[in-house]
């Protein structure tokens, strides 16, 4: 099938090598020269828009980093909405606010375009390995068109709704329970070393006795060896931290722990972690309020 793919990041990128590898004819685009190329090389076409990267294509993907990257590329001049034609397929894998998901869902069904939220679970390692977990939510023929393009990429996929915000209401979610399962292993990593305890010791003996979680270990792998890259940034997880809470206050629900993690978050900006790994930063916050508990 041919299919436009809008952003090409750390993620996007092993996302569209993977449709490329399966076979797919990809049109793809990117707002920052040169991310184009490794696409380019495997036999993508670059578009030099978002409408051009639509012509033809079965379905278009995007890829994108927040609401505001969506509103340029979707609404702007030369933008993916009024490029799609009617029974045009939008899917959209990247995290977005639900209000954002909620807009696009009432101007798709003006428009009478289909449209599919899938936003993805997992690292950019795990997407070059097509192991991606998709969350997907939408009208049912629309789900089921959009699933081919999906499985290319994806180790399982769940269907969690008709109504596309809830599979980006479910993402948030989820990046919420694994900020908040960083900070327990930070806090606990702290606590370990002040025991005189080695913290890689002390995790495999908790999570082999209570949780066999290969998230734990891998977490604590990135946490106690930082690698060269962010898998995920600090800027990256309170973006996502805020459409959560965001989320939650249009339902008038309140969350004490994503506040407690929000502050987490804007400490580890205030000392220069913004591009630091989600995971690493988390941890170096821990330290150093361990640090100052010691020293008070």
């Amino acid at each position: 099938m041919r299919i436009g793919f809008l952003g090409l990041g750390s993620m996007g990128t092993p996302m569209a090598l993977r449709l490329l590898a399966a076979g797919h004819e990809l049109a793809v685009w990117n707002r920052t020269e040169g991310r184009t190329d490794p696409l380019i090389r495997e036999g993508a076409i670059a578009a030099g828009t978002p409408a051009e990267a639509e012509l033809g294509a079965d379905a278009v993907i995007t890829m994108l980093f927040d609401d505001a990257a969506h509103e340029d590329v979707l609404f702007g001049a030369n933008g993916l909405m009024d490029a799609l034609s009617p029974g045009g397929l939008h899917i959209a894998c990247s995290t977005i606010s639900v209000a954002l998901s909620e807009r696009l869902a009432a101007e798709h069904a003006r428009r009478g375009h289909r449209y599919v939220a899938a936003p993805v679970f997992g690292r950019p390692n795990v997407a070059e390995a097509g192991r991606l977990w998709i969350v997907m939510a939408g009208e049912d023929a629309a789900v089921a068109a959009a699933r081919p393009l999906l499985e290319p990429m994806s180790r399982g996929i769940s269907v969690v709704g008709s109504r596309p915000s809830q599979a980006h209401a479910l993402k948030l979610g989820g990046n919420f329970l694994i900020s908040t399962m960083i900070q327990s292993l930070s806090e606990a990593f702290v606590y370990a070393k002040s025991q005189g305890l080695d913290p890689a010791a002390f995790l495999e003996a908790v999570n082999s006795a209570l949780f066999q979680s290969p998230f734990y270990a891998a977490y604590a792998k990135v946490m106690l060896n930082p690698p060269e890259h962010a898998g995920a940034s600090i800027s990256l997880g309170l973006k996502d931290l805020q459409l959560l809470r965001d989320a939650a206050a249009g339902r008038g629900v309140n969350l004490s722990l994503a506040e407690g993690l929000r502050q987490v978050f804007e400490e580890a900006l205030k000392v220069g972690l913004a591009n630091e790994d989600w995971a690493v930063g988390q941890y170096r916050v821990a330290q150093m309020r361990g640090a100052g508990a010691r020293n008070a």
